[in-house]
């Protein structure tokens, strides 16, 4: 992150939060946002809000505030959950979705992410480029880079997708 936070907004994360139990989310959030005030990282800023915004976005950017860094879960797997399918992980104890604010903070990350906050995430990167990979790199770490690359350039074109779909439906 130290390489990165003047160049790129950054968005803490706390994945796998399934495997954790709830105090331990909170500690591991607790530590994340030490470490990153003690090494002096620079993570995307909320915007304040607007006197004259509404109440319920105040509350609901509040909350996105708070649960910085966002625990998540990932799933590429539907299930069945109480009579409904639904995006999570099959356990022997039950079912852990990932789009159940119980269960994870990954409606508020989605919420920030392309929602509430896409132009300004986006608008208050830096406008200079990343550096190239210096001459002389492993050629599987050029690999990887390439291959990183594509992948990333795969999501910003889904990103851009979504954007035109969201703009068609309001």
């Amino acid at each position: 992150m130290k390489a990165l936070h003047q160049r790129v907004n950054i968005v803490p994360i706390l994945a796998k939060a399934d495997t954790l139990t709830p105090s331990e989310v909170d500690r591991k959030k607790c530590k994340i946002r030490e470490e990153i005030e003690h090494f002096g990282i620079k993570i995307y800023q909320f915007p304040d809000c607007d006197s004259d915004e509404d109440e319920d976005f105040k509350l609901q950017d509040q909350a996105l505030k708070e649960s910085i860094p966002f625990a998540v879960i990932g799933s590429n797997t539907v299930v069945e959950a109480r009579g409904r399918r639904v995006r999570g992980r099959l356990y022997p104890w039950g079912i852990v979705e990932v789009e159940n604010p119980g269960h994870c903070d990954f409606v508020k990350l989605r919420t920030m992410l392309v929602r509430t906050h896409i132009k300004l995430t986006r608008e208050s990167g830096t406008d200079f480029p990343i550096p190239a990979v210096p001459p002389g790199t492993d050629p599987e770490t050029e690999k990887l880079i390439r291959e990183k690359d594509e992948e990333l350039r795969r999501m910003q074109e889904m990103l851009h997708k979504i954007q035109r779909q969201m703009k068609e439906t309001h």
